[in-house]
């Protein structure tokens, strides 16, 4: 048995040789059985779906069939007849679209030739064939990277043609990570034109296409049917909300089981469970693997391997327009608790700015929260959504935490923190009045709205958790206090605030005074002393604009 970590290696034969593999060889017969025309799996990232695509393409293709074979034995598919008398009986055209980004529109055309080059360089024995002049010279075109861009909207499909002509049977094309042109698009401004390209390339390949056998694509989204799928009629979508085979990505239970048994650490099974399982895939629990692979490889140090292997660009789009609901929900989930919204698969990226049910799917759907459990609202399904695990706990409140760090440094949030917590009124004072100073608008802090400061400083509090349990708008006393921070560990201070704004900066300091008797009126400290919590900073806060005055009380 093979014992190195595959990190970071999704060729199937390369897995195969060198290193530990998770036997996922039973999807490919459960798949051949009842297989839609176009399959569509979105899962989150690093969840094993290019591996599986090259697990599929070396089991089909019908180049190399022989040498493959051996690559199968002693596997779940090699004690299923019926899939293997399909083993390497077709042409297959495998595409991976992980590297088609670009910080521009141009720059990514120029990405798509590179790797539409590379692919037909791939497949050059079809120029031994009896092509048409025309077909040689589209062809020779694509591969130098000398044809109008424009056209190689249909290269696909193209190919797909040739590849028929030249194996005599339909071929099956396998396109890995289809939306990362998509998402590249959308992050840096060029969404429009990169949607009527891929619209057309994918549709020209996929569309009842008489030269191709079936497809299968993964993604981390599905992009909006009107958008990117507005001509296919044969797609079957896969997906976390929905899906047929719950267990083909990721590692479920029983197989964390097994490898920590193999690998000689069973006795680690409570401690990767904590970090990395906790995701429900149609009922099924199921661990993130790239982490579970790295803990293996790291000796079985717990650390937040997913979080950092690409940008959190979904969860950055939730701090951009984050108010106090949201940061209150935020709050509700770093504390193991839930969240509500209704989900919808054929969202887009415009969405996520202006839709919360669309940004929740998003998040969903591209593995930072996972679905608890569903009900039913006036015939409507509601989903109820949690953080899986402590790496998405470590990533939330870290994305909170970058939001307040901008020309400041994390020592800096810090430093505000610890003054909240030993009672020094003045540097609270000039720490709020500095963050609003270089953060916020003026349109944001014009307004007047209490609600507008709450949620600033409630995510500001983030990089409390977990040594304090945050608590914003909750029931004390005789009244509802603004915001909290209350010890985990006994003997250590804690501190409520209250909020109010001003019309004009004359009234802070009479505002802040109010605010601060408001606390011992509504005997909002009863909730510390039911916990035993005997220091506690109470700081009434009022802000007019930018400009803040605190009242402070031990």
């Amino acid at each position: 048995m093979h014992m190195s970590m595959p990190i970071g290696i999704d060729d199937f034969a390369k897995v195969r040789s060198n290193y530990y593999f998770v036997d996922k060889t039973a999807f490919i017969g459960e798949f051949l059985k009842n297989h839609a025309e176009v399959t569509l799996f979105t899962r989150p990232r690093r969840f094993g779906k290019t591996l599986t695509l090259s697990m599929m393409r070396y089991f089909l293709d019908i180049e190399g069939a022989e040498e493959h074979r051996h690559l199968f034995d002693g596997l779940a598919v090699a004690d299923d007849p019926a899939a293997i008398a399909e083993q390497g009986t077709r042409p297959v055209l495998f595409l991976t679209l992980k590297g088609w980004k670009g910080l521009t529109w141009n720059v990514l055309q120029v990405r798509v030739r590179q790797q539409l080059g590379d692919l037909f360089s791939a497949h050059d024995v079809i120029l031994s064939d009896d092509l048409k002049e025309y077909d040689r010279r589209k062809f020779q075109s694509i591969l130098d990277g000398t044809g109008d861009f424009a056209a190689l909207s249909d290269a696909l499909a193209f190919l797909l043609r040739l590849l028929e002509f030249h194996y005599g049977r339909k071929p099956v094309l396998l396109l890995d990570e289809y939306d990362v042109p998509i998402q590249s698009a959308w992050e840096h401004g060029y969404y429009d034109e990169a949607i009527d390209f891929f619209r057309e390339f994918y549709s020209a390949a996929l569309k009842t296409n008489p030269s191709l056998d079936f497809a299968v694509m993964t993604g981390v989204l599905r992009i909006a049917k009107e958008n990117i799928f507005s001509a296919l009629n044969n797609l079957k979508v896969d997906s976390v909300l929905q899906m047929q085979y719950p267990e083909a990505f990721g590692f479920t239970t029983a197989e964390v089981e097994q490898m920590a048994g193999e690998l000689g650490h069973p006795d680690r099974l409570q401690e990767l469970r904590y970090w990395y399982d906790g995701y429900r895939f149609d009922g099924h629990e199921i661990c993130n693997p790239w982490s579970v692979v790295n803990y293996f490889d790291r000796a079985c140090t717990p650390a937040p391997y997913w979080v950092n292997t690409s940008g959190n660009t979904v969860l950055a789009e939730l701090m951009k327009s984050a108010d106090r609901a949201h940061f209150e929900a935020l709050d509700t989930l770093l504390r193991g608790g839930t969240v509500s919204a209704f989900l919808e698969e054929g969202v887009i990226y415009s969405d996520i700015g202006e839709d919360q049910d669309a940004l929740y799917t998003m998040l969903c759907t591209t593995g930072y929260l996972t679905i608890d459990h569903t009900d039913s609202v006036a015939g409507e399904t509601e989903y109820v959504l949690r953080l899986p695990n402590r790496e998405m706990r470590a990533l939330f409140r870290q994305e909170i935490v970058k939001r307040y760090q901008k020309g400041f440094g994390k020592s800096a949030l810090v430093a505000l923190m610890r003054a909240l917590l030993r009672g020094d009124a003045d540097r609270v004072q000039y720490g709020f009045e500095s963050y609003l100073e270089k953060l916020a608008s003026f349109y944001d802090t014009a307004k007047g709205n209490e609600a507008f400061y709450h949620g600033f400083v409630l995510g500001m509090t983030a990089i409390l958790i977990p040594a304090y349990d945050v608590r914003s708008n909750r029931e004390s006393g005789r009244g509802r206090y603004d915001l909290a921070a209350m010890p985990q560990e006994q003997g250590q201070p804690g501190f409520l605030l209250e909020f109010k704004t001003a019309e004009r900066a004359e009234e802070l300091g009479a505002r802040a005074q109010e605010a601060l008797a408001q606390i011992e009126e509504k005997d909002y400290l009863a909730e510390f002393r039911t916990r035993g919590v005997e220091s506690v900073h109470r700081y009434g806060i009022a802000f007019c604009g930018k400009k803040v005055q605190v009242a402070y009380q031990e």
